[in-house]
């Protein structure tokens, strides 16, 4: 792509920091640097028409655990690593909402509930009998229970009789949240550059050398927020996650208001609109669910429809509206991984499916980095 005079002037030259992807991350890291160094050209390269992987994609929950998943996660890391992560995912949603505003984000503060289908009753029990001991372990966080019990008053059916409700979980509007932020970018005249995919990059010292599909250029630091993304860039110990969603149309005299996890949270649902937005179901497949493509898959739409069928709207007639994915980036671990890769390029990726807890944390973290 040959490039006029007037395009590398103005866009591609004497550039300071150059982002690779504008999601959550990349544009809180933008608008992070602009913070510290307000006379700094700052360029964000993104690979989608709009911000592609799961920052536009998401199902919207302001959240930082179900019972099940923290306990879970305990199988795998100490009590303080655990604790650390959910004041990690505590202290982003209250920046997030401190810096896009609960209107804008049109936050909604339902609460969020955990239940059981039937044959989790062993599940059920175990975090039945873990309540005190997970309130206990979060009091210095919250200083009040977090988790209580509930009936089921949504009708749900093929579950079991309790809810498990954390009263501190909300939901917000994804596009909303996007908006705001992209518009926060504009205003500090950050440029974002769309369609426009880093192939790889040189650290040569005082400069770092983009190629793109599109064009090539120099930027003194290099800062990478592309999470699902980032083992394309050479970056290892994060693996893409895909995430499969549907919606339904509208659907008259809905009850159903807050966010609900299933199946230690490898299946999740919402109200919107007076629709129910449904996804998950990635442990049926993880190999096939490892991967950058964003098709939709029958054996997890089928179980999303056949869930919603049989446990979430058993009463009620629906249709099914829209279906998509989103592309994730986990690990081994649940910590994102914020960090130096050479002398001038740097990344913050690997967000666990926690992105909107912690994706403007993440970036002020990238940012500060520099």
């Amino acid at each position: 792509m040959q490039l006029s005079y007037w395009e590398q002037k103005s866009w591609l030259s004497n550039v300071n920091f150059t982002i690779v992807g504008s999601g959550i991350v990349g544009l809180s890291c933008a608008l992070q640097l602009k913070e510290k160094y307000p006379k700094s050209k700052v360029l964000i390269l993104e690979k989608g028409i709009l911000p592609q992987g799961a920052s536009t994609k998401n199902a919207g929950f302001a959240c930082f655990g179900s019972a099940s998943e923290l306990l879970d996660d305990l199988n795998a890391h100490s009590e303080d690593e655990v604790v650390n992560l959910v004041v990690k995912r505590w202290q982003g949603l209250y920046q997030l909402r401190t810096m896009i505003g609960d209107t804008n984000l049109d936050f909604q503060p339902h609460g969020g509930y955990e239940l059981f289908i039937d044959k989790d009753a062993q599940l059920e029990s175990e975090c039945l009998s873990k309540l005190d001991y997970l309130n206990k372990l979060l009091s210095p966080v919250f200083k009040q229970d977090v988790f209580s019990v509930k009936p089921n008053k949504f009708g749900f059916k093929n579950v079991r009789p309790n809810l498990i409700f954390n009263q501190f979980e909300g939901q917000i509007d994804t596009g909303k949240m996007m908006n705001t932020l992209l518009k926060k970018v504009q205003e500090k005249g950050i440029n974002i550059l769309n369609n426009t995919t880093v192939t790889d990059y040189q650290d040569q010292n005082n400069r770092v050398v983009v190629n793109t599909n599109h064009f090539q250029l120099t930027t003194e630091k290099l800062l990478i927020a592309t999470n699902g993304f980032a083992s394309k860039l050479g970056i290892d110990k994060v693996s893409p996650a895909r995430a499969q969603v549907l919606i339904t149309k509208p659907i008259k005299n809905l009850e159903i208001k807050g966010t609900f996890h299933l199946d230690k949270g490898y299946y999740y649902f919402r109200n919107i609109d007076n629709r129910i937005l449904f996804g998950g179901g990635r442990n049926l497949d993880f190999k096939g669910e490892t991967t950058t493509d964003f098709a939709t898959t029958d054996q997890i739409q089928n179980s999303l429809e056949y869930l919603l069928k049989t446990t979430i709207l058993p009463d009620a007639d629906f249709e099914i509206d829209q279906r998509w994915t989103g592309i994730m980036g986990v690990g081994s671990q649940k910590e994102a991984i914020v960090k130096a890769l050479d002398n001038n390029v740097l990344c913050g990726v690997r967000l666990g499916g926690m992105g909107v807890a912690i994706g403007s944390l993440i970036g002020q973290e990238l940012g500060d980095l520099v």
